[in-house]
């Protein structure tokens, strides 16, 4: 397995690690492939108990890599990335996230999936999809509203307005503001990966479960919009000037 994506268990945690720092950690097709089969091979390990994802440098992730993005899907969403937009809310193991800098796009979107979110100072959280002329992704429209109420949801998603750790903490999205979110993250997976495995995975499915076909029809029509924003005038010109870094000109579309 390539080192964008590192993978390490020890003493029950696999910690998933996105290590692209150069990039911010931003997500390329190929690394959506890989983060899905660390999750869907934790799934069926009895020495899985717990997983912990972050990443490496000054970024939890930047996104997608646009490039590397529209190379993939310009007939749809590519099957990783399908994949991947299946693997993470179906995985039975907790998931404890780990922030540091940029989480942006579906770096934010993915913390909805996670069932504890640590975040350092540093962090800043972002939804910049409509300003790609895109619509929300990976369930947001609806695991968002539910989680920090829907007037904040509204702002973040109206906007792409980018919020910093103390906001996040104080709307809901991250349990937690400390100095290292890594080893804030390590303890809390040492705590759980020493309970019973079996009331940790019952309770995980009780948290979860009741609206699971809901949430994966929602991330299904979701990705169904989002594959067909991308083919759009608007999307087309919002892309050009974020590679020609100018401010998109969005008047002369209704």
């Amino acid at each position: 397995m390539s080192t964008v994506i590192s993978t390490l268990t020890d003493d029950g945690i696999l910690h998933i690690e996105f290590n692209r720092p150069e990039k911010k950690n931003a997500i390329t097709v190929d690394m959506y492939a890989q983060a899905s089969e660390a999750f869907e091979q934790a799934n069926t390990n009895p020495k899985v108990r717990v997983i912990i994802i972050s990443g490496r440098g000054d970024s939890f992730t930047a996104g997608n890599d646009l490039m590397d993005f529209i190379s993939h899907t310009s007939d749809g969403l590519n099957n990783g990335v399908v994949r991947f937009l299946n693997a993470v809310p179906n995985c039975t193991k907790p998931i404890i996230a780990a922030v540091q800098g940029h989480a942006v796009g579906i770096g934010t979107t993915l913390l909805l999936h996670c069932d504890m979110v640590y975040a350092d100072t540093t962090a800043k959280f972002q939804l910049p999809f409509v300003k790609l002329a895109l619509c929300p992704e990976f369930g947001s429209s609806f695991l968002l509203p539910r989680l920090i109420g829907q007037r904040h949801a509204a702002a973040l998603l109206y906007t792409g307005a980018a919020i910093n750790a103390e906001t996040a903490f104080q709307y809901g999205l991250i349990n937690q503001v400390t100095d290292d979110a890594l080893a804030t993250a390590r303890e809390q997976a040492q705590i759980i990966a020493a309970l019973p495995a079996a009331a940790i995975r019952l309770t995980k499915d009780l948290l979860t479960n009741t609206d699971k076909a809901q949430l994966m029809s929602i991330i299904e029509a979701e990705g169904k919009e989002f594959a067909e924003c991308m083919k759009s005038p608007e999307a087309k010109e919002a892309m050009t000037a974020f590679m020609e870094k100018r401010q998109p000109d969005f008047s002369q579309f209704d």
